[in-house]
Parts: structure tokens; sequence; C-alpha cells
């Protein structure tokens, strides 16, 4: 029996030509594409001219999926899993089917790409030697202007 796996495929924002030849092969390679939509995720493998059998994954079908996608990578399965844009697990859904593999001991392997923070990094032209990463902000309210103040505080360049 085949050794499973859950490949983390970054994907590219905004444009599709700057999916990288490595997560291409592992796309074409899997025998199962997992992803936070199958829509949008079906466009790029439409584009790449892959075929593969498609379920969905995201913050509303983590806890119902997570145990079947489980194991059908300890059944030998290689599963590439996709987010909409970008890098699965940040500011994505995927850390729940990532703790669930190094629970059960499962192969898993990460395919860098595209990341939306370290473009805005790139092209602001401000320090970027040390920076720190804090995501989404509390949609409104205390919460976020305690956060807000938090993160001015912060000695360090701060991506939201």
């Amino acid at each position: 029996m085949k050794q499973g796996c859950l490949l983390l495929v970054a994907t590219p924002i905004g444009n599709l030509g700057d999916i990288s030849q490595r997560a291409m092969q592992a796309l074409a390679a899997a025998d199962r594409v997992v992803a936070e939509d199958t829509r949008h995720s079906g466009i790029l493998l439409q584009h790449l001219g892959i075929k593969k059998p498609m379920l969905s994954f995201h913050e509303h079908s983590e806890r119902e999926r997570l145990e079947r996608i489980v194991s059908m990578i300890e059944r030998g399965e290689r599963i590439a899993y996709v987010t909409d844009a970008g890098t699965p697990c940040i500011s994505d859904p995927g850390r729940l089917l990532v703790t669930a593999c190094h629970q059960r001991g499962l192969a898993i392997d990460a395919l860098p790409g595209p990341s939306a923070a370290l473009c805005a990094l790139m092209l602001s032209g401000i320090e970027c030697e040390r920076f720190v990463f804090e995501g989404f902000l509390p949609a409104s309210g205390s919460a976020r202007k305690k956060r807000l103040e938090q993160v001015e505080a912060q000695p360090l360049t701060t991506i939201l």
C-alpha cells in the first residue's frame, strides 16, 4: 500500500500564471484535491488542464469533513489541499487538518508560493528585516480598538 500524504499547496493570488512548477506537479500527482471552495479552485485546475476528484473543506465544513479526509490519507491517498488564493493555514483554513495529520503521524508536505502579506511588505518600501503578521483584526468595537492599540505599541513593522 502506498503512503498517503497531505500536501499544502499555495496558489496564485489574482494571476494564475504565478503558480509554481512544483505546485502544478503536486496537483497533477495528487489523488484528490481538497479545496476551500471547489468552484474557485476548479477554475485553477481547469486552467492547468488537471482533472481530479474534489472535495470542499472550509471553516463551515471542517469539523464534519475532517475525519473523512484524514481517513483518505490513512488509506494511502495523496491529498492536495488548496485555499482560494495564497497559502493554506495563513489566514485561511487548514490548521485543523494539519493538526489531525500530526496527531496520527501522517506525512505532511508544504509547497511554498504566493503570500499576500509578503507581497505587501515587499511593495511597501518600509523596513522589512523584522516584522510581525497579525492576520485579521476583530471586525469592530472595543476589541478592534484594543488590538490596534497593542499593534501600535509594537516596535516592529506590522502586517494586518
